[in-house]
């Protein structure tokens, strides 16, 4: 399906900051700017910005307009329903090390589809607390199938745009399934050490694996948060 005109110019800014040419804090054109370059109204380059904004890319600064956010954010693993907006239960985040590739363990090889001994792509983040305490540990776990198509994942410096909208512009695979799974385990003595925790400590362990159109595995995130902070809510409609 192609994309609509509001979903083009959110995608060409995406891509701009994605190259480098807006950095952080920087501001983006203005709405009239934008709607005469793509002869729309000046409400669907509100809408555009609205996308940007949801997703913890941009942000609106007063009688001056959008500009790039300074401090990146992301989520926790899981919880990635359709519709649902990156800045809900985002945080800063510190990435950890260097991506490297490596057999994952036999949960993600499972999760991801691969042979045994195969090799995935690794990506470490701490999202942390409002008092910048660590708050979950997210390992991502690519298949070497998307990491080979999207080499960026193996930088070290975060994903601008989003790792979802950076693989579906390098592969054209989009996630349109997620199946979460949540454990109650020990943690290990790795986990203890970036999580600050005292062992023995229990900590809630969400695992995420997002699939695209043909069930083939995008991405397997495995988030490991301690049981005093870890809290799960969910609203819905009875009757």
């Amino acid at each position: 399906m192609p994309l609509l005109k509001y979903e083009q110019i959110a995608e060409d800014l995406r891509t701009r900051i994605a190259s480098g040419e807006f950095g952080p804090g920087d501001l983006l054109p203005s709405g009239r700017d934008l709607a005469q370059q793509w002869h729309v109204s000046r409400a669907t380059v509100v809408k555009a910005y609205e996308v940007l904004r949801a997703d913890g890319l941009v942000a609106a600064r007063q009688g001056t307009g959008f500009t790039v956010i300074e401090t990146p954010i992301a989520r926790p693993a899981g919880g990635r329903r359709a519709g649902s907006k990156r800045v809900a239960g985002g945080a800063p985040y510190r990435r950890l090390g260097m991506p490297d590739r490596l057999a994952p363990p036999a949960h993600v090889v499972d999760a991801l589809g691969l042979k045994p001994g195969e090799t995935a792509l690794r990506r470490m983040r701490l999202v942390l607390l409002e008092d910048s305490s660590p708050g979950t540990l997210v390992t991502a776990w690519f298949p070497p199938d998307i990491a080979d198509a999207a080499p960026r994942l193996a930088l070290p410096g975060p994903i601008a745009e989003g790792t979802k909208h950076y693989v579906r512009r390098e592969t054209g695979r989009s996630p349109k399934e997620g199946v979460d799974t949540t454990t109650v385990r020990l943690a290990s003595n790795e986990e203890s050490h970036l999580l600050e925790v005292v062992q023995p400590a229990a900590v809630a362990v969400v695992l995420h694996t997002a699939y695209d159109d043909d069930h083939r595995a995008l991405v397997c995130e495995e988030g490991v948060t301690p049981a005093h902070v870890f809290e799960q809510i969910e609203t819905y409609p009875m009757g």
